[in-house]
């Protein structure tokens, strides 16, 4: 278990009282076995609020005991200078004499977490303590947890406006090279960058399109229609949907599934995997390739598999796959437009079924993806 020391300030005018509190926190820890961790405390005293500013000034502890009536500066007047110091990872507690629901409030009011009534017992204080120490871990971890999520969403907001920026400035360059020539003299030409443009605005709509299907899948807002759903016929779907693709390259794709296969789902996730799946395959595939879909039900499980002959991956970048913005970038694929948001809603969906997806490749021989799905549970699906 791991060990942290948190600094305790006793800023009281009897020296009984620094005393007692010192000999009782030297030798008491708050073990945490959830976090693995235990928390010992380092004690400091002081007999003046105005002492005490001055530590917190240069060396901020985790718990200040403040007692209220002090020589000089009040304790309450005190909590309110340090409350407006704005030390996150310091906790006021106030100790008084005069224990009653006015001072509580006041003291509350005022900024500190808690009050501690004189006379107190070891066992008062060290609950007391406990209360503080716990209530900081979590506030720390959620401080951190905020700092993650602002991090995440800047980088998602930064790759998100990289991958955009590029088809823009292609769409733009084209249509400045029309602007500019005559395009009379020159219609293939013309022909020529309108597809171009064309093929850009598909993949930006493709980008959002994928962005708005991972949206709904992690806000949890999705409303789902669940029923039972025959993945062999949501497959035939999404084949027919990627076949024009497929074909201008001489692509054929197959569905191998001798019976119906039906499962509890919301069809139209199901078909989000299942496109995913086929157009990449379709994208990434040779020439004259072909593509291979096969549905089956093995006990609880339905499995997917998609199979190409397509350019393949290497170990290495097959493990990178399935994060947000992922795109295998070499020769083979630096003309293959993607966002890089496919695989991973493959993933978080099949997830929410209690399943995920993998991958076996061969450079140059091809892929094949495969998803284990189960039968969706809403009261104990994960949430997207």
């Amino acid at each position: 278990m791991n060990q942290e020391i948190f600094k305790v300030l006793v800023v009281d005018d009897e020296p009984g009282i620094r005393i007692g509190i010192s000999r009782v926190l030297q030798s008491f820890s708050v073990p945490l076995e959830d976090e693995n961790l235990n928390v010992i405390f380092e004690v400091e005293t002081v007999e003046t609020a105005e002492e005490a500013l001055e530590k917190l000034k240069n060396s901020p502890p985790q718990i200040v005991l403040l007692d209220n009536k002090l020589p000089g500066m009040s304790g309450i007047e005190a909590l309110e200078k340090i409350t407006s110091m704005k030390l996150p990872e310091t906790y006021t507690i106030i100790i008084t004499a005069y224990a009653s629901i006015e001072s509580a409030v006041k003291a509350t009011k005022y900024g500190a977490y808690d009050f501690l009534p004189k006379p107190f017992t070891p066992t008062d204080l060290k609950n007391t303590i406990f209360k503080v120490v716990k209530q900081l871990i979590v506030e720390r971890k959620a401080r951190q947890l905020a700092e993650e999520k602002k991090r995440i969403r800047f980088e998602f907001l930064s790759v998100l406006a990289h991958e955009l920026k590029a088809p823009i400035n292609a769409v733009d360059g084209y249509l400045k090279i029309l602007e500019d020539m005559e395009i009379e003299k020159n219609t293939e030409l013309v022909k020529d960058l309108i597809r171009r443009c064309i093929t850009r605005n598909e993949y930006m709509r493709k980008m959002i399109d994928d962005l708005l299907d991972l949206t709904k899948i992690e806000s949890g807002q999705k409303v789902r229609n669940i029923s039972n759903v025959d993945i062999k016929e949501v497959a035939q779907r999404a084949i027919e949907t990627n076949l024009v693709e497929a074909q201008k390259r001489g692509i054929s794709i197959h569905l191998h599934s001798n019976q119906p296969v039906i499962m509890k789902a919301d069809a139209s996730e199901i078909e989000i995997i299942l496109n995913n799946l086929i157009s990449n395959a379709v994208k990434y595939n040779k020439e004259n390739g072909k593509v291979d879909v096969f549905i089956s039900r093995e006990n609880d499980k339905v499995i997917i598999k998609v199979a190409d002959t397509g350019i393949g991956m290497t170990p290495e970048e097959c493990a990178k796959l399935f994060r947000d913005f992922v795109r295998i970038r070499n020769k083979k694929t630096e003309n293959i437009l993607g966002s890089g948001l496919g695989l991973s809603t493959v993933k978080k969906l099949a997830q929410i079924y209690h399943g995920d997806v993998s991958v076996q490749s061969i450079p140059d021989q091809g892929s094949t993806f495969t998803v284990e799905i189960k039968d969706f549970d809403e009261k104990v699906s994960p949430q997207a």
